[in-house]
């Protein structure tokens, strides 16, 4: 088996984290690979809002407030030292494809022209890159869902109007000895018999 099979079947989602902090720089080292993820013209149309320490709280008192926490099943989510918050712009991926050499796409006429939504595509395939290289550094990573707060913390941050919120990135190094599983994670994989239709469907 070879390193890169090795780190996508350790891959986890991590729900519990120590508070010891992540050095800047390997944060940047993360983004730097994600930001080797495919992208369409190029356009590499995404943004991350980082947020380090008690910065975190910006974020968490929007989105979970320590009134709703108690009874949580992973309290050790709240102590992950980083949030990272993915952002797509579709206005990049228009004005993209408004120049030259991909207007006859008729994409840069705006986002409906799209039959595909490929702001939302690179975002995702950097971010799925992201988890892959913190596995690979030994860190845990969580992407998750931002169901409550969303406009609230869009405002605290100051993030432009038009960019698409992918979810929630909480980071840090696990904390093995409080480690909790979804109760997905009991769900049988998938095999390629059961995905693949070759030929056809």
């Amino acid at each position: 088996m070879s390193e890169f099979d090795e780190v996508v079947r350790r891959r986890r989602m991590c729900r519990s984290f120590r508070t010891d902090p992540v050095a800047s720089e390997l944060v940047d080292s993360l983004v730097d690979l994600a930001a080797r993820a495919p992208s369409a013209g190029k356009t590499q149309g995404w943004h991350l809002v980082v947020l380090e320490g008690a910065q975190t709280d910006r974020f968490w008192r929007h989105t979970f407030a320590p009134a709703r926490r108690d009874g949580f099943r992973w309290p050790g989510l709240f102590d992950a030292p980083v949030i990272l918050l993915p952002f797509a712009d579709p206005d990049a991926y228009v004005a993209r494809y408004a120049e030259p050499d991909k207007a006859r796409t008729g994409l840069g006429a705006g986002a409906e022209a799209w039959p595909t939504p490929y702001w939302t595509v690179d975002a995702s395939m950097s971010v799925m890159t992201l988890l892959l290289a913190a596995e690979d550094a030994g860190l845990g990573a969580l992407f998750f869902a931002v169901f409550h707060g969303a406009a609230e913390v869009r405002a605290e941050l100051g993030v432009p109007d038009g960019m698409q919120l992918l979810g929630a990135i909480a980071l840090g190094w696990p904390d093995v000895a409080d480690e909790h599983r979804g109760a997905s994670a009991s769900r049988p994989r998938r095999t390629a018999a059961e995905i693949v239709h070759r030929g056809g469907w």
